[in-house]
């Protein structure tokens, strides 16, 4: 194999190096066995399809037994993990912030009944439906940091696994919280950086998530469901005086936006066009200090004292097509940063279509690493399998510069430094050899006598219900109904 001339290589072996160190400390016990565990998921042929198919693989020295022991009675640091993963070399945009992506991804496990803390996950589409279905499994909650330009890399900062009683949106601020908290330890970010832009889907309220995560240096920037109705400023009293000279209370909101009716919307403070290749002409539209009109309801009914009123940027994106051929409806953005022009309008629509830069690091995690396919018995176990596909997946991008280009007769050459995640891990077991392996060599022993040959099981495994997502209150007088 052949290696890139430059210092590229050099470089990426020895930040590939320290960082194996690092987590052959952050793993505390049964350290040796899940750092091989991590070795073979780089270095198997193909995508994994068990753990156990693992052990099978010549870089990994030790049996299946002490594979299952890890997975499940091993242990890892992993707040220091995190911060691990926050001190090394972050992608950025084009204008050089930081942009992070946040989503939930599913470990489906419909057929577990002896796994515990299941949950019925939302999908789409399953088993050839296209209606939507909840299945059981475990959700998780996952960062990652995105680069600019059309990619599939994106570097995974953190991950939490969602259990029945939390709700998604503190869930998800205090992991933010946390992840940005390293990055500013750790020297990723300085006080005269661009604010750190954090992208989320429809699934999140961005007004509720930029409330949540007040007195960080970030920006929220969200997908709005079409049917939303935002509020104008609030009207001066010398506006209000003129439009209403008969006198009267002065209103708390604006007029009403409804992205439904277009006769709502008034003039864009910001209006660009820009033509690219894979959506033709995006047109986009950007109205200042929209906010939504808080009632004390949901998420806001334990809300103490005035309903604050969170103004930010509302876009609205329109492209001639989709790269998939579908219908190219219009696409509702609201950032917290208000007073953009039109080139920061582009820089948040641009950076939002980044975000699906996530959904390619899923599908390479389930598809080629494996991480959905162990049938482990405990959630514990299942985290720390997850810690160690972000791991594996981390040791690629980190050698993304050092990899040479094996690919199949039937794929088409790629450019240096443009090589996909998985033609990555397809030459890492070349790339193994120059890299620092702390786990030590197993030492020699006998495996136990097990459960005699046709004796009973006489400790079956306990079976779990699937659990449901607590039902919260949508009103007071709900919630004070339902306490004793």
């Amino acid at each position: 194999m052949s290696l890139l001339s430059d210092a590229g290589p050099g470089e990426a072996f020895a930040q590939a190096s320290r960082f194996r160190e690092d987590i052959f400390d952050c793993l505390t016990a049964r350290g040796d066995e899940l750092f091989e565990l991590v070795d073979a998921l780089l270095c198997a042929d193909g995508p994994v399809t068990s753990p156990v198919d693992l052990t099978l693989v010549a870089e990994h020295r030790r049996g299946h037994g002490a594979m299952y022991e890890a997975l499940n009675h091993g242990k890892m640091d992993v707040p220091r993990l995190r911060q691990v993963l926050a001190g090394l070399p972050m992608p950025r945009a084009a204008d050089g912030r930081l942009v992070l992506a946040v989503d939930v991804s599913s470990w489906l496990r419909p057929d577990a009944p002896t796994s515990a803390d299941r949950l019925f996950c939302h999908v789409y589409g399953r088993s050839g439906r296209s209606s939507d279905q909840y299945i059981p499994g475990w959700p998780y909650s996952f960062v990652a940091a995105l680069e600019s330009g059309r990619t599939s890399w994106c570097q995974m900062l953190d991950a939490v696994r969602l259990g029945p009683e939390d709700d998604i949106a503190e869930v998800t601020a205090a992991q933010l919280r946390r992840v940005v908290t390293d990055l500013i330890e750790m020297g990723r970010w300085h006080v005269s950086d661009r604010d750190i832009l954090i992208v989320f889907d429809a699934g999140y309220d961005a007004p509720r998530m930029a409330y949540l995560l007040d007195g960080l240096p970030v920006e929220v920037l969200g997908r709005m469901r079409s049917d939303r109705v935002m509020r104008r400023p609030t009207p001066s009293l010398k506006e209000y005086a003129l439009a209403y000279p008969q006198g009267g209370r002065p209103p708390k909101h604006g007029r009403e936006v409804r992205f439904a009716k277009p006769e709502s919307w008034g003039e864009p403070d910001a209006a660009t066009v820009q033509v690219t290749d894979r959506y033709g002409t995006a047109r986009a539209m950007a109205w200042d200090r929209i906010h939504p009109r808080l009632t004390t309801r949901s998420a806001w009914i334990d809300h103490t004292g005035e309903l604050p009123i969170i103004e930010g940027t509302l876009i609205r994106l329109q492209v001639d097509r989709l790269p998939g051929g579908g219908d190219p409806l219009p696409l509702w953005l609201w950032s917290s940063a208000t007073g953009l022009n039109s080139e920061d309008v582009d820089v948040r629509w641009q950076a939002f279509l980044r975000r699906f830069d996530i959904e390619h690091l899923f599908r390479l995690m389930k598809q080629t690493l494996g991480w959905t396919r162990p049938k482990l018995r405990t959630p514990e176990a299942g985290d720390r399998w997850t810690w160690l596909i972000i791991a594996a997946h981390t040791q690629i991008r980190l050698l993304r510069e050092a990899a040479a280009d094996l690919r199949h007769p039937w794929e088409k050459p790629a450019e240096p430094g443009r090589l996909t995640p998985a033609r990555v891990r397809r030459g890492f077991r070349n790339l193994r050899p120059h890299l620092a392996c702390p786990a030590r060599a197993p030492k020699p022993s006998r495996p136990g006598p097990g459960r005699p040959l046709g004796s009973k099981n006489r400790r079956p495994a306990t079976r779990y219900d699937v659990g449901k997502t607590v039902k919260r209150p949508e009103s007071i007088t709900e919630r004070n109904r339902l306490r004793p």
